[in-house]
């Protein structure tokens, strides 16, 4: 893989919880590569492509391989996201966030020179809001495997309980602020971190002695 591709990098309990977008991994077994027409297993291409549109262009290409019956050289078709919890008000709602921005992976055939098939060029180029497959010398440059396990591993993880987004980084004793409810104001130390719960024990001073509280995540504040 180049090293524009090798250095592509990442960038609550509630009453009610509105979910915006659930993932739905319909991929297949994700550990096991797609065998192309010619009996070859495929390999896993990064596709540079508009800001904001990945999404559009994943199911454009998607319906296009359907179309022009192109399964044999063009596989699965991914934009690996990480669902996280975020507070609006006091509702937690679910979010995808899009781990790789401004790119599709894109798994795929190529000929034994390592060139891609005309059609197949044709049906990925002419999608809209597309660029150019990582590589050089007009070859795309195939993903390393351990690469190609992590962002797998991550298509994997993503239909899971969603990470709570915020609560990165608490840790027991660290020194925080209550910002909401009975006790704003109050100040005290991280006890204990609760994330499936989104939760986190405080230890704050009330009437001149050490008091743990209960606090959901988003009610503090670092100080």
């Amino acid at each position: 893989m180049s090293d524009e591709a090798a250095n592509i990098t990442h960038e609550e309990d509630a009453t009610t919880t509105v979910v915006e977008r659930v993932v739905d991994p319909t991929v297949g077994d994700v550990t096991k590569p797609t065998i192309s027409g010619a009996g070859r297993p495929m390999m896993w291409y990064v596709l540079r492509v508009a800001s904001n549109r990945e999404d559009q262009v994943c199911e454009a290409l998607k319906r296009k391989v359907k179309i022009e019956n192109l399964s044999d050289y063009i596989g699965r078709i991914l934009v690996p996201t990480q669902r996280e919890k975020r507070m609006r008000g006091k509702v937690a709602k679910v979010f995808d966030r899009k781990l790789y921005p401004g790119y599709v992976f894109v798994e795929m055939a190529t000929e034994e020179d390592g060139s891609i098939r005309e059609d197949v060029w044709f049906v990925v180029k002419e999608t809209m809001s597309v660029g150019d497959f990582i590589g050089s010398d007009g070859k795309p440059t195939a993903m390393k495997p351990h690469d190609v396990e992590k962002m797998l591993a991550v298509v994997e993880k993503s239909a899971e309980q969603p990470t709570l987004a915020g609560m990165a980084g608490m840790k027991k004793g660290d020194q925080v602020k209550v910002k909401e409810g009975p006790f704003e104001n109050f100040e005290g130390e991280i006890d204990e971190v609760f994330p499936d719960k989104g939760q986190v024990r405080v230890i704050v001073t009330i009437f001149g002695r050490a008091t743990p509280i209960d606090l959901e995540y988003w009610q503090i504040e670092a100080v």
